[in-house]
C-alpha cells in the first residue's frame, strides 16, 4: 500500500513510518491475517507499506460459548435435557457437538462455533483505510470538501494484494494500481501490475524508496566530494537523516562562498549552512572551515541549482558578518546592563535579575565547594557576563548560538579563557548525551543557572505535567545531576535551593511558599536520580533504599548506591540486613526517646548499647569521610548483639518504661543505618 501526498516535512517522516508499521501489525493480528514481516519505506511524497508473506485467508475464528452446568444438561440416564437442547438450538449446533469443560470445580457444557476466515483481499478493504486514518501527526490539515485530516493532502492511493487491486476509499480517493514518478524527472502515472514490479518501476522513475540506501549514497558522495576539495565532512547523522528525508532521488553538489566570511566565528558559519540550508560544512586538515559546502538536491546538480544554494548562503553570511561586526562594538559588560529591559519569565523578573541571582548562587557554591579564590573570582565574573549575548544581533538571528557567541565576544574583548569558556559551557548539557562543562568555572555556573531556573519555575507554578515540559525543566535537573555526579561535587542541595528561593523574593511574584517548592523539587530530583541510577545499573530496590533517606547530597546518594551494589552479594551485608529488619520491624512506629541505662535489666541490653555506641562513632567517621562501604561493613558487627538482644529479653515488656527503652535501643540502630540507606527497601 502506497500513500501518495504533497511533500511531507522531513521531521515527521520517521515517526510516521514507526506508526505505520505498528498499526499494520496490530490490525493484521486483530483480523487474524498471518504474515511473515512488515516493512515500511518513504520519500517526502509517499509512505509505503510492504507486507511479506500475507496469508490469502483469515485464520478461522473458534469460539466456545458457555452453556448450562453439566448436571443440568444431562439427566440421570446421561441423556440431554431440555436445557441442553435449547442451548444447542440457540447456538445452531448439533447436540453431539457440545463439549464438557470444567470451570473451577463445576463442569459445564460448551458450544463450539467455528467461523471460516474471509479472503485477505476482502479484509484488506477494511484494514487499509483504518491504518491510514489511525496515523497521528503533531500537525495535520484538511483539504477539499472532505473531513479527512492528514499531514499533507493525499493525492493518490495504491493498494495491491498480488495482482488484485484493493479498491478501498479514503480521502475521497479510490485506491488503484497507479503510482507516480519523481516530480521533476518522471512526473507521470505508472501502472503497477504486482507488488514485485513496484520497486523496479519506481526505481526506473527516479524514486529511491529506501531511506537507508539514500543515506548511504548521500554520505558516500559527500565524503568523496569533500576529499576532492582537500577537506573532509564530519559525520552528522541527524543532518544526514534530514536531507535523506527531503529528497526522492538525491544529487550531491559542492558550493563555495567568499573567503572573507571565514573571519566570522565558525559556529556562525556552520549554523548558517547546517540549520538554515541543511548543507554540510567542509573542514580542512587542521579542522578549520574551508570556504566550501556540500548540498543535497532533489532536482539535479546543474550550475543553476548550485548558484541558488550559493546565493542563499551568501545572503545569510552577509547578514551574519554585519551582525558580528556590529556586536563587537559593544562590550559584554555594557550588554549585560541592557538585560534590564528583557523579561526572563512572567512574574520572575528580567534577565538582569536572573543574572544577579545566578551570581549569588555561584558565590554560595564556591563557598560550599571550597574552590580557590582565583577560580571563584572567575566564576563570579563569568556569571555576570553569561547572559549578555542574549541582547546581541547574532543571537537574535541565531538563537541556538546563545552562550557560544558570548564566549566568542568575551575572547575578542580580552576576557580570561576560563571566563570565556564558562559562558559557552554553562548551557551544557543541551540535550541527552551532550557533553558536560569541562572547567570548574563552567561547572559551577552551569549548576547555578539551572538551579535558579528550577526554583523560579516551580515557585511560579510552572512545572512539567505528563509529557509536557515546555521549559525543559527535566533536562535542567538531569543536567545538574549529571554534572554533580561526573565531577564529584559535594554540597547541600536543600540549602542552595532555599537560598535561591530567598533571592527571588526581592523582585518576583511567587505562587508557592518556600517549603512547598523545596519539597516538590526534592521529589523532582529524586526521580531524576532514580532514572540515572537505573541507567547505570543500580537495581530498583537499592535505588529506593538510598533515595528514601534524602537527596540533599546528590553525589553522596550515588556513592551510597554504588557501595550497596558492590556489597549486596556479600555474606556480611546479608547479616546486616537480618539485624536491621529485626530492629526495624518492631521499632518503626516507636518515637525515639533517650536510652536510660538505669532501666537495663539484662546484660544483653548493656552489650547492645555498648556495641551501638562503639559502632556509631566509627560509622559517623566513615560517613564524614564519605567512605560508605566502610560504614556499611562496620554496621555488620551489630548482627550478633542484636540477635543476642532478641534472644535474651522480651522487647515488648509489660512495663511501659522498660518497653520504650528497649525500643529506643533498636531505634538507635535503625537511625544509624539510615545514615546510608533505608534497608527496609531491600529484601
Amino acid at each position: 500500500m502506497e500513500i501518495g501526498m504533497e511533500e511531507m516535512p522531513a521531521r515527521f517522516i520517521n515517526p510516521a513510518l514507526e506508526q505505520l508499521k505498528d498499526l499494520a501489525e496490530e490490525k493484521f493480528k486483530v483480523h487474524r491475517l498471518p504474515f511473515l514481516s512488515v516493512r515500511t519505506y518513504s520519500t517526502p511524497r509517499r509512505l509505503l507499506l510492504h507486507v511479506i508473506g500475507l496469508e490469502p485467508v483469515q485464520e478461522p475464528l473458534v469460539q466456545e460459548i458457555k452453556g448450562p452446568a453439566a448436571k443440568v444438561a444431562f439427566d440421570e440416564n446421561r441423556k440431554y435435557t431440555r436445557a441442553a437442547q435449547g442451548f444447542a438450538k440457540s447456538q445452531r449446533v448439533d447436540l453431539q457437538d457440545l463439549i464438557i469443560k470444567p470451570v473451577g470445580t463445576v463442569d459445564y457444557v460448551f458450544a463450539v462455533n467455528k467461523q471460516a476466515g474471509r479472503p485477505a483481499a476482502e479484509v484488506l478493504l477494511e484494514i487499509c483505510p483504518d491504518v491510514i486514518s489511525s496515523l497521528h501527526f503533531p500537525k495535520s490539515m484538511r483539504w477539499g470538501k472532505g473531513e479527512m485530516r492528514f499531514i499533507r493532502p493525499i493525492r493518490w492511493l495504491l493498494a495491491l494484494y498480488g495482482e488484485q487491486v484493493i479498491p478501498f476509499v479514503t480521502a475521497e480517493l479510490i485506491a488503484g494500481n497507479i503510482t507516480y514518478g519523481h516530480r521533476f524527472y518522471s512526473n507521470y502515472p505508472i501502472m503497477v501490475q504486482h507488488p514485485d514490479d513496484y520497486f523496479e518501476k519506481i526505481d526506473q522513475a527516479k524514486i529511491m524508496i529506501d531511506q537507508s540506501q539514500r543515506q548511504s549514497i548521500i554520505w558516500e558522495k559527500i565524503t568523496e566530494l569533500a576529499a576532492q576539495e582537500g577537506g573532509e565532512a564530519k559525520p552528522d547523522p541527524e543532518l544526514l537523516e534530514q536531507v535523506a528525508n527531503l529528497v526522492e532521488y538525491p544529487t550531491v553538489i559542492v558550493g563555495s562562498f567568499n573567503n572573507e566570511y571565514l573571519q566570522i566565528p565558525q559556529e556562525v558559519l556552520i549554523t548558517s549552512m547546517r540549520d538554515h540550508l541543511r548543507c554540510f560544512p567542509v573542514f580542512g586538515p587542521d579542522s578549520s572551515l574551508l570556504a566550501r559546502f556540500i548540498a543535497v538536491s532533489n532536482n539535479g546538480g546543474n550550475d543553476l541549482i548550485r548558484s541558488g544554494f550559493e546565493r542563499v548562503l551568501r545572503a545569510r553570511l552577509a547578514d551574519a558578518a554585519f551582525f558580528w561586526n556590529e556586536d563587537l562594538k559593544t562590550p559584554l559588560v555594557e550588554r549585560a546592563d541592557s538585560l534590564k529591559r528583557i523579561v526572563w519569565q512572567e512574574n520572575l523578573g528580567t534577565l538582569y535579575e536572573k543574572m544577579e541571582r545566578v551570581t549569588s548562587i555561584c558565590f554560595f557554591l564556591c563557598m560550599s565547594l571550597g574552590v580557590e579564590q582565583e577560580i571563584a573570582a572567575d566564576t563570579l565574573r563569568a556569571s555576570r557576563l553569561a547572559k549578555a549575548d542574549l541582547s546581541s544581533n547574532v543571537v537574535y538571528e541565531f538563537p541556538e548560538l546563545q552562550g557560544i557567541m558570548g564566549c566568542e565576544y568575551a575572547k575578542r574583548q580580552g576576557e580570561k579563557e576560563t571566563v570565556s569558556l564558562a559562558i559557552a559551557d554553562h548551557y551544557l548539557p543541551r540535550f541527552s548525551g551532550d557533553k558536560l562543562p569541562s572547567e570548574t568555572t563552567g561547572i559551577i555556573l552551569a549548576v547555578a543557572d539551572k538551579l535558579d531556573t528550577l526554583v523560579g519555575c516551580f515557585a511560579a507554578g510552572i512545572q512539567p505535567t505528563g509529557s509536557q515540559d515546555p521549559y525543559g525543566l527535566r533536562r535542567q535537573a538531569l543536567g545538574v545531576c549529571h554534572i554533580v555526579l561526573e565531577n564529584a561535587l559535594v554540597f547541600c542541595l536543600h540549602d542552595i535551593l532555599a537560598a535561591a528561593y530567598q533571592s527571588y523574593l526581592l523582585s518576583s511574584k511567587l505562587e508557592l511558599a518556600q517549603d512547598e517548592v523545596l519539597k516538590e523539587l526534592e521529589v523532582f530530583f529524586t526521580q531524576r536520580l532514580r532514572n540515572i541510577f537505573s541507567d547505570r545499573g543500580i537495581s530498583y530496590d537499592i535505588c529506593e533504599a538510598v533515595l528514601s533517606v534524602g537527596v540533599d547530597d546528590l553525589y553522596g546518594s550515588w556513592q551510597k548506591a554504588s557501595a550497596l551494589k558492590d556489597l549486596s552479594a556479600e555474606t556480611d551485608f546479608q547479616d546486616l540486613l537480618v539485624a536491621f529488619h529485626r530492629a526495624y520491624n518492631i521499632s518503626r512506629k516507636h518515637n525515639l526517646t533517650e536510652v536510660d541505662e538505669t532501666l537495663f535489666q539484662h546484660p544483653v541490653e548493656t552489650d547492645l548499647n555498648n556495641a551501638f555506641i562503639n559502632t556509631r562513632e566509627k560509622v559517623e567517621q566513615s560517613v564524614k569521610e564519605r567512605d560508605f562501604r566502610s560504614a556499611v561493613m562496620t554496621m555488620t558487627q551489630l548482627r550478633k548483639p542484636v540477635d543476642s538482644f532478641f534472644e535474651g529479653v522480651m522487647v515488648m515488656a509489660e512495663d511501659e518504661k522498660i518497653r520504650n527503652n528497649r525500643l529506643s535501643l533498636l531505634k538507635n540502630i535503625v537511625n544509624l543505618v539510615f545514615l546510608v540507606a533505608d534497608l527496609s527497601k531491600l529484601g
